[in-house]
């Protein structure tokens, strides 16, 4: 007889209330619930889109091809002044690469392939040049090849490079004209029932396309056309009627997305038979490129306006998400504190209510406890730590002096006074440990500082400085040898917030990726290879959480609750987002799990 221990390795076991330790899938017994539960991960539900590299030319009206989100080419467009681009990038799933140029530079190509064998075709070159030209990409190099029968630019593609179709467009006048590619040439076949340009298109051959949106009007079309290697035949309509929009899959599952009618960021996923509204992308825009399938799609350039680099991934249904979730509340709300250690071991301290406060909490994974005071109570200091029995909390406003020098340190029952930093500051933020930590950025009364400290265990020693001046900037790292810096506020020459990123290798700064968005007094947690950035405000408080894969950041889940002047703690994959001010001070805690998971109970009726 078969038994849920013979078949997953484990008995049923009994708690009241959640079961200790409990894994994916497995099944327990909730003696105070007097019911059976267990826990199965959270997964998209209708898919969504996260933040991918950037393109390194922003430019609207480009083409592209690729089989998945991590293998995709970019060729040509148009920014603004530019004829046309030979410009040809490759993405790999994280950035994107210049590779060999077009032979042609042109805009509103069509397009088929993969990032291996790609095929480009039609597209226009200003003053008004209708373009007939067909190149072929072997991974290395284009090479023209058979011209197509008709001229034309903002056409639709769909196909491979053996075996491809272009579609409708405009010669100058909107045109239905439909050419099947055999790997040799171009044939006219049947007329796409309504002329139009500006068009989404999906397929992979000439004997199954999709085309949708697309003008006139200048509203934008919602009509679907269905090719079966013979002809096109009317199908549902897009719920949203648009032109200048994105797509990307195949005739029988398909995406679309952006796009004018105004310019939306809306996303619709075909199944063969209709249109359903799923996730936007983040950045709404126009004459966009995509690639992929509807299960591993690639959104890329266009204009917001102006033209854009941006790249969103699309995951489709079914995948393992991140997300955050309700922790145990502070004892005392307040913002602009620190945080330090890990999700199950963490330690707040510091911070503002309507005063600086010296109140110390320890986390034990479920809820806070008060724990001995600093010594000074400030706000806006560097705080870090490797758990909750071990931390560094320095510099700082006190609320009565101007910028703080002071440094404490956490033995895990009480703060001691050690070695002061050189530079006094507030607004200030900091990563590492408490024998290996760095302090970076803040003001002092001079303004924002690029001035960098590293901590030995005993005392500060300046080390090179940072590249950007600014405060309330983001931080995270393991030690004084790896840290990363991001966002803040600069105020010269012009006070904004940024979005700078910059990378420490243990001797010096140096800028990468920025964030997606900038923005203030926003939290991190994590390592300089794998982090997360979450909160902030940029003017308003947002909720906005990124992702580092130590190259780029990629927007993932929000937190519940927009806020800034948080502290942070934890790892990429299991953070803690703590305090702040979502309006006033809150005690809210959130933890955050890369793939988290739901509890769902038995039951029998």
């Amino acid at each position: 007889m078969s038994t849920y221990k013979k078949e997953f390795g484990t008995g049923v076991q009994n708690a009241a209330g959640t079961l200790s330790g409990v894994v994916e899938g497995q099944l327990w017994y909730d003696s105070t619930a007097a019911s059976f539960k267990y826990v199965y991960p959270n997964v998209t539900s209708v898919g969504a889109w996260s933040t991918g590299g950037s393109l390194n030319t922003a430019r609207g009206t480009l083409a592209g091809a690729g089989a998945d989100n991590t293998a995709s080419i970019a060729f040509g467009g148009a920014p603004p002044g530019n004829p046309g681009l030979a410009l040809t990038e490759l993405y790999n799933g994280a950035s994107w690469t210049e590779v060999a140029d077009l032979t042609t530079g042109r805009y509103g190509a069509g397009a088929a392939g993969t990032d291996t064998a790609a095929l480009a075709f039609g597209g226009g070159r200003d003053p008004g040049i209708q373009i007939a030209e067909t190149e072929s990409w072997n991974g290395t190099s284009w090479t023209e090849v058979s011209d197509l029968n008709t001229g034309r630019r903002y056409l639709g593609g769909a196909g491979i490079i053996t075996s491809a179709l272009a579609f409708a467009g405009t010669t100058g006048s909107f045109t239905g004209v439909t050419e099947s590619w055999n790997e040799t040439s171009w044939t006219e076949v049947a007329d796409i029932n309504t002329a139009r340009g500006n068009l989404a298109s999906a397929g992979n051959s000439n004997t199954n396309a999709l085309a949708t949106g697309g003008e006139p009007p200048s509203s934008g079309l919602a009509v679907t056309e269905f090719w079966n290697g013979t002809s096109w035949t009317e199908v549902a309509d897009l719920n949203t009627g648009r032109q200048s929009l994105g797509g990307t899959g195949i005739n029988t599952a398909a995406l679309v997305f952006g796009g004018t009618t105004p310019l939306t960021a809306k996303t619709e996923e075909w199944n063969g038979s209709n249109w359903t509204e799923v996730a936007d992308l983040n950045t709404a825009r126009i004459s966009l490129a995509g690639a992929g399938t509807v299960s591993s799609g690639l959104a890329f350039g266009g204009e917001v306006p102006p033209p854009t680099t941006a790249t969103e991934e699309w995951l489709g249904p079914g995948q393992p998400i991140g997300a955050w979730s309700t922790g145990g509340s502070l004892n005392t709300a307040r913002s602009s504190l620190a945080g330090a250690g890990t999700q199950t071991s963490s330690l707040a301290f510091g911070g503002l209510t309507t005063v600086a406060i010296a109140n110390t909490e320890s986390y034990d994974g479920a809820s806070w406890t008060e724990v001995n005071d600093l010594n000074t109570a400030r706000y806006s200091a560097g705080g870090f730590g490797a758990d909750n029995t071990s931390a560094l909390y320095t510099g700082g406003f006190t609320g009565s002096l101007p910028q703080s020098a002071l440094t404490e340190s956490w033995n895990g029952t009480s703060w001691t006074e050690v070695n002061d930093l050189n530079t006094a500051r507030d607004n200030t933020n900091g990563s590492g440990i408490a024998t290996s930590g760095l302090l970076y950025g803040g003001q002092t009364p001079g303004g924002g500082v690029t001035n960098t400290e590293s901590w030995n265990g005993t005392s500060w020693t300046e080390v090179n400085d940072l590249n950007t001046a600014r405060e309330y900037l983001g931080a995270l790292g393991p030690d004084n040898t790896n840290a990363l810096a991001f966002g803040g506020l600069v105020r010269t020459p012009v006070e904004a917030n940024v979005a700078n990123t910059e990378n420490w290798n243990g001797t010096s700064w140096s800028e990468v990726n920025d964030l997606n968005t900038a923005r203030i007094a926003l939290a991190g947690a994590g390592t300089n290879t794998t982090g997360l950035a979450f909160g902030g405000s940029n003017p308003a408080k947002v909720a906005i959480t990124e992702e580092w894969n130590g190259a780029s950041w990629s927007e993932v889940a929000d937190l519940s609750t927009a806020r800034n002047g948080l502290a942070g703690a934890g790892s990429q994959t299991s953070a803690l987002a703590i305090g702040g001010n979502d309006g006033s001070v809150t005690a809210a805690t959130e933890e955050w799990s890369s793939s988290s998971n739901t509890v769902k109970t038995i039951t029998t009726s």
